[in-house]
């Protein structure tokens, strides 16, 4: 078994590296690959925008998720007690680092809960696809905006997102090995066969060639534009689940003679993959109605594309494949952002696995039913300034608090090709900083992810 022996509480551990890179890359499967990235690549022009997000997910995917991982595996530890000893190890106390950490942490629970709101809507999407009600919506354009309406609104969705989060932490209860490493073992491996099996189906649609020609376009001119570099690495960013909190949680569960490097790549490949299988599903199934995908978020899934399904042959099965797509995707990724949380009572407060699963799972609840008229704004607030300050945190914490020969001494640790000095001072400058620049950017260009 891959478990971390410097875990003082809870010895589990994923059980394989792919469990691990499956875990990691479900973290990193999300919302923002299948309702974002399209719409990015549409809005763009298509390769014109994956130039760019093909670069930074490179630079993020080979600094910021080893980075993160390392942090995790080296300390044994989530981000409060992982930060704690950066700053006990620079000699300003261990306490600082601690009230540090608990940023990425909170930060964490709140991603968490905004997103159980959407994991509920998408549980009752999914029921809808196998009842037939969504394709009994047709392709009237007011009930399907109403339907949606309805379900986003204050206490509208109550019991769906009660089942969501009860399957969610039905898995976390289980543990790492026999909760979330054999939930994602199953969750992605069907996740990525149907998504392409959706768009094999979609690319025989009369109309859908437009959309791959436009997907391989390039504009020259696009690509001066400041902005665009901008939004593909804000893509690239959040994507990839970089926030100080996940995926060093995840670090912690891993082996001493795991190759982090290697797993990093995996991770990026895997999440680039799906989001590519997204888009080239999306924008072609678009184009099959003669439109141009030009709007995200939720009114992409929950509406627009509704109205696309039910206008194709074989409408109410593509539904009911795409919703199962997509509660695999918003299970995974929720399970992770709460593993912080729940991680936390258990190496701070020396809870059991489930009673800390229960503690956080009544919270998030009960704050997850409140909040379900503001969400969007609770996900713009979280998303655009605590999960960039995170990252940032954690990639101060470990190439500057702990310094070089720390950090390539536990990147290194099991690497089958060990990184040098010139990845030590990218990371340490190059991603540091452009961490710092998506906090300061989203602020001022109001989300960049």
């Amino acid at each position: 078994m891959i478990a971390n022996t410097n875990e003082p509480v809870a010895k589990d551990g994923f059980d394989s590296k792919i469990g691990f890179v499956l875990a990691c890359v479900g973290s990193a499967v999300g919302m923002g690959n299948l309702w974002r990235f399209p719409v990015l690549v549409s809005a763009w022009g298509g390769m014109t925008f994956l130039i760019p997000y093909f670069i930074f997910v490179i630079l993020i995917g080979r600094t910021g998720v080893v980075g993160e991982i390392a942090l995790g595996r080296s300390t044994g530890c989530g981000p409060i007690g992982a930060f704690g000893k950066a700053t006990e190890e620079a000699g300003k106390g261990k306490r600082l680092g601690e009230m540090i950490g608990l940023i990425p942490v909170l930060g964490s629970m709140a991603l968490a809960i905004g997103y159980s709101c959407v994991v509920g809507w998408i549980v009752k999407y999914l029921v809808m696809a196998f009842s037939g009600q969504i394709y009994a919506m047709g392709t009237d354009m007011d009930q399907i905006g109403g339907t949606f309406g309805a379900t986003a609104s204050a206490w509208g969705n109550n019991v769906w997102l009660v089942v969501g989060m009860a399957v969610t932490f039905a898995i976390m209860a289980f543990g790492i090995a026999d909760g979330i490493e054999k939930a994602n073992k199953v969750m992605m491996p069907l996740l990525f066969a149907m998504l392409i099996a959706l768009a094999v189906y979609v690319a025989f649609q009369p109309g859908a060639a437009a959309g791959y020609k436009y997907i391989f376009t390039v504009n020259p001119a696009g690509l001066a534009d400041p902005k665009l570099w901008i939004f593909a690495f804000g893509q690239a960013f959040f994507s990839l689940s970089i926030a100080g909190n996940g995926t060093v949680i995840y670090g912690s569960y891993l082996g001493s003679d795991e190759d982090v490097p290697a797993a990093a790549v995996n991770i990026a490949l895997f999440d680039t993959i799906a989001a590519l299988v997204a888009a080239f599903l999306m924008i072609p199934a678009i184009a099959t109605t003669g439109s141009q995908l030009e709007s995200g978020g939720p009114g992409l899934m929950f509406i627009y594309l509704v109205n696309v399904m039910n206008s194709m042959p074989g409408g109410r099965i593509v539904a009911m494949v795409f919703y199962l797509c997509v509660i695999f995707a918003g299970l995974s990724s929720l399970v992770n952002l709460f593993e912080a949380p729940v991680a936390t009572l258990q190496q701070q407060f020396g809870l059991s696995r489930v009673k800390a699963v229960v503690a956080i799972g009544v919270v998030g609840t009960v704050i997850g039913l409140v909040i379900q008229g503001i969400v969007s704004e609770w996900m713009d607030v979280v998303s655009i300034y605590i999960c960039p300050l995170g990252a940032a945190l954690a990639g101060l914490m470990f190439f500057w608090v702990f310094g070089k020969k720390y950090v390539l001494k536990e990147v290194n640790r099991g690497c089958a090709k060990p990184l040098g000095e010139k990845w030590f001072a990218i990371g340490k400058y190059v991603y540091v900083i452009a961490c710092i620049a998506a906090l300061i950017l989203g602020a001022i260009y109001g989300g960049i992810g």
